[in-house]
Parts: C-alpha cells; sequence; structure tokens
C-alpha cells in the first residue's frame, strides 16, 4: 500500500484527532475505558487496534472508525 494511504490510515492519530475534536481528555477516554492514560497515549500511537477495542472507541466516542477507516480506503483506491 502506497505510503501515503498508511498515514492516511493511522488508527491512532484518528482517535486522538476525534478526541480533541469532541474537546475532551485523555484522562476522560482512559476513565471509559477503565485504563491508565498511558494506555490512551499507546493508543494513539497505534497504526492498527484489535477489532474489539476500535468497537469500544467508537461506542464511547460516538464515532464509527471503521467506517472512516473503509471510507480512506475507498476514497484512495477507487481511482485505481
Amino acid at each position: 500500500m502506497p505510503p501515503e494511504f498508511m498515514q492516511k490510515l493511522h488508527i491512532g492519530k484518528m482517535i486522538e484527532s476525534e478526541l480533541r475534536s469532541q474537546k475532551r481528555t485523555v484522562t476522560w477516554l482512559s476513565r471509559q475505558l477503565h485504563c491508565d492514560c498511558r494506555n490512551v497515549y499507546d493508543i494513539f500511537s497505534r497504526t492498527s487496534l484489535d477489532t474489539s477495542l476500535l468497537m469500544r472507541v467508537s461506542v464511547i466516542l460516538h464515532y464509527n472508525f471503521f467506517k472512516a477507516l473503509s471510507d480512506v480506503y475507498y476514497d484512495t483506491f477507487e481511482d485505481s
């Protein structure tokens, strides 16, 4: 896959961006996930996540990250 696609597909950055756009804090998300703040920062650094964790984050933030990832994929490759 092209590098620009992988950069757009960085799920951790997408989660961090959505969290910030909702004006929520890392502490808030860590409480919702029942984990330490360090784990949330670890999530932000990841390029991929287990689907069950991604589902939990999607529900907590009321944002469909699965659709967002799909949209990035199809936007990148629809002309191919």
